[in-house]
């Protein structure tokens, strides 16, 4: 049965709010490992990772053990009435592996979105001021204090202002929100960006009135790009300088996709604040906010909460997460896999046939965008060429997706993004590479 004459794909379409898009308009039914299956028979490889949450795979073994296993002892457990073991367990194992060991307090929640709105109102009540200054380019969700901090496409905020007031953006070190070449040097964008904080300060939101810097390590729905060391080391000083805490989102970019347990360690800048979620219970919904404990001390009893925050199923299976990663090195295969996937990425760039598309292979760990040029560009834009096949990053992942492999665009670029499995093997690595350079190859040669 395909999957556009399925009874159940058409119900879905008729009763499932139109809010929602979807990669493809079929049903998933099973995941195992670096595979999915779908209710129309196809199986395919997965790069997507339910957008960078079953970093283990799909249905890791011993976390769907573990998540199976306390659904047995306790299922909910609310956290405004008792403590858990879970809950406690999964600090226990954090506490070694934070970026800083300044950071001690946790508090767990179930979404991105719910952790986002969690640092605003702590970095708020904590520093007495209003203001917050996101990036151009971040995403951090899509609930009303999200949404309005999330400055990397329109259609999250679409219609529905008046948004959450108090919230100031600065651009990020990216090339096209300068529109200067690909290849400019990384201290010249450090520069600028630090520069056009400076006047953000100094022109709309007053230090004083300024609560937070909220930054994503490497920017995700922006494009998949790192922010260069210098400019997080740039932050702190600010930060530092006035009294305005640091935020660091690493929903995506944490807990080993980047090839260390957080982004924010290539820099070795402390944050104030660090968001989790994604990958911390491989699939189960679980999201943390980390301070220290001489910031959570000013926050009221009460102030923070929700029904179904630090569940005990999602907290017993982010415990046997963190387990794995130590057992079976995952880290150390993110360090390889990365590599080759880098090595196969940088040499279709250079290929004769495709080197003229290809305008930028970027990332850090499993955490890789491809970006192509397009004809459709504004002409200030670096990346205009008028002889590359008009959306190349829809194309291609739609060929990819007839050929058996899952992968996503991101940005309003064209952009795709490369998120397999952490512990993905080496012949599924080069696997959805090779299929990724023939759907590249074949949209170029339709034109």
């Amino acid at each position: 049965m395909s999957s556009a004459t399925s009874p159940l794909v058409a119900f879905g379409q008729k009763h499932v709010t139109k809010g929602l898009g979807r990669l493809t308009e079929a049903v998933m039914t099973k995941g195992e490992g670096s595979y999915v299956s779908f209710e129309d028979g196809r199986r395919m490889l997965d790069f997507s990772c339910g957008i960078g949450v079953v970093n283990l795979g799909h249905c890791h073994p011993k976390v769907s053990k573990a998540a199976a296993d306390q659904c047995m002892n306790l299922v909910h457990s609310q956290c405004s009435i008792a403590f858990h073991g879970p809950y406690l367990h999964l600090i226990e194992r954090l506490l070694p592996v934070m970026p800083h060991p300044s950071l001690d307090s946790f508090f767990f929640w179930s979404s991105g979105s719910e952790a986002i709105e969690a640092s605003l109102k702590m970095a708020r009540t904590i520093t007495g001021r209003q203001n917050i200054i996101s990036m151009q380019g971040g995403y951090h969700g899509r609930t009303f204090g999200a949404m309005a901090v999330t400055k990397s496409k329109t259609v999250y905020s679409e219609g529905f202002a008046p948004l959450m007031p108090g919230v100031f953006s600065t651009p990020f070190p990216y090339w096209h929100q300068y529109g200067v070449p690909p290849a400019t040097n990384e201290d010249e964008l450090v520069q600028k960006s630090l520069y056009q904080l400076e006047l953000v300060l100094k022109q709309q939101t007053a230090p004083s009135d300024t609560a937070a810097i909220l930054i994503e390590p490497v920017i995700g729905e922006g494009g998949y790009v790192p922010a260069p060391a210098a400019y997080l080391k740039g932050l702190r000083e600010i930060c530092d300088q006035h009294g305005i805490l640091l935020i660091i989102d690493e929903v995506q970019t944490g807990y080993g996709r980047t090839g260390k347990f957080f982004n924010i360690e290539y820099s070795g800048v402390r944050p104030d604040i660090l968001v989790i979620a994604k990958g911390l219970a491989n699939g189960l919904p679980l999201s943390g906010v980390i301070s220290r404990q001489e910031l959570t001390d000013k926050l009221k009893p009460g102030s923070m909460g929700g029904t179904y925050a630090g569940n005990a199923v999602s907290c017993a299976a982010a415990v046997a997460v963190a387990d794995v990663f130590k057992e079976e090195k995952v880290l150390d295969n993110v360090q390889a896999r990365s590599q080759e996937l880098f090595d196969s990425l940088t040499s279709l760039q250079q290929s004769a046939d495709v080197s003229s598309a290809i305008v930028d292979v970027r990332g850090q760990g499993l955490m890789v965008a491809v970006e192509f040029a397009s004809p459709l560009y504004s002409a200030n834009d670096p990346a205009l060429n008028p002889s590359v096949p008009k959306n190349m990053a829809s194309r291609v992942a739609k060929r990819c997706m007839e050929k058996g492999l899952l992968i996503l665009t991101t940005s309003i670029y064209e952009v795709i993004r490369f998120i397999p499995p952490l512990n993905i093997s080496q012949a599924d690595l080069a696997k959805g590479c090779g299929i990724f350079a023939d759907a590249v190859r074949e949209v170029l040669r339709e034109g």
